[in-house]
């Protein structure tokens, strides 16, 4: 008997799959990133966006 796991949840986005996904260009991915409006995560040479960070991007923002 063989036992398949089901697939684990997304936990981060390389910039190429977070634009595509998103379906944003480039130089805004960049831009959101260095305005600190889009956290990322550098491991080794890779930039990584945290698919929380994703998400909160697409929620409304509060009212202050």
């Amino acid at each position: 008997m063989t036992f398949t796991l089901p697939p684990l949840p997304r936990r981060a986005y390389t910039v190429k799959e977070f634009k595509e996904a998103y379906r944003l260009s480039h130089t805004y991915v960049y831009e959101l990133i260095k305005d600190g409006r889009l956290p990322d995560v550098k491991v080794g040479g890779r930039r990584l966006i945290p698919a929380d960070a994703a998400e909160a991007l697409l929620r409304p923002k509060e009212p202050a």
